[in-house]
């Protein structure tokens, strides 16, 4: 009885931690490749993913105290939202254009990102510049590559131009996460600080382009894509400010900090869990 309590008592409080549950069993169920059936261009599996976000969103913009009085229809709200959403069907992917678009989308914020980098080895101390220079050398020319080949998904879209996608998004990747565990092993602290801090940036972007490509991408396609990986998600995590992740993430989609934070940490779940 005291669960039935707390739900109705702290309603907001329950309305978050199932909308929480819907994006993160979606996440799972979308890795697995369950769809659901369709829904418009992408599958059943989009719509609660994109309905529950929003609605986080809505609740971390609400304004209320912690303590304020919670009436009947507040109450009634909360329920009726549940209501609403145990019907739905949960987190999917989005269509190969939609996201070469999105793509597109974030490539001004990589090339800000990939040029902070460059400017950083001036910041760093004699001794560690080239290393951080040598780390990073591939990061112009990986990053523009992965906006031009989306720029032609986008313009004639197609299996073998979404294979590129796949195969050079994980380079870029792989380049990303060398370059973390290079820079880590700079022993000046505040050299390691700069350099870390320019390759979170780029980092953070890159995670989000490699889940937008694997969801469109089959069990099999990201598979291989898994297996290219060779530097994995758990060797840089510990390298990796969340807190400056969900801000980037937050800034690009307009959304609240609290919302993109939730969202960095179950791409970055959902990603070691496909193997990368």
């Amino acid at each position: 009885m005291n669960s039935f309590s707390n739900i109705w008592n702290h309603p907001k409080t329950s309305v978050t931690g199932l909308l929480i549950a819907l994006v993160t069993i979606g996440g799972v169920l979308s890795q697995q490749g369950v769809t659901l059936g369709n829904a418009g261009s992408g599958t059943v599996v989009t719509l609660v993913g994109a309905v529950a976000t929003a609605l986080l969103g809505l609740l971390a913009r609400d304004p209320a105290e912690a303590t304020s009085p919670v009436g009947s229809a507040a109450k009634l709200g909360a329920w009726a939202l549940i209501a609403l959403l145990l019907p739905l069907p949960f987190l999917g992917g989005c269509s190969g254009s939609t996201v070469a678009q999105d793509i597109v989308n974030w490539t001004p914020a990589l090339q800000s990102a990939v040029a902070t980098v460059d400017s950083t080895a001036a910041l760093l101390a004699p001794v560690d510049a080239p290393v951080f220079t040598a780390a990073t050398i591939g990061f112009d020319a990986a990053s523009n590559l992965l906006d031009a080949q989306a720029k032609a998904y986008l313009a004639n879209p197609s299996a073998s131009l979404l294979a590129q996608l796949q195969t050079q998004v994980v380079v870029l990747q792989q380049q990303v996460n060398g370059a973390i565990l290079q820079s880590a092993k700079i022993s000046n602290p505040a050299s390691q600080q700069h350099a870390l801090s320019a390759i979170q940036a780029v980092a953070t972007i890159v995670i989000a382009l490699l889940a937008l490509v694997q969801s469109v991408s089959t069990k099999a396609a990201v598979a291989q894509m898994a297996a290219a990986s060779t530097v994995k998600m758990a060797s840089v995590r510990p390298y990796i400010d969340t807190n400056q992740a969900a801000e980037i993430v937050a800034a690009h989609y307009g959304e609240p900090v609290e919302v993109a934070r939730m969202q960095v940490v179950q791409t970055e779940q959902n990603t070691a869990m496909a193997g990368f």
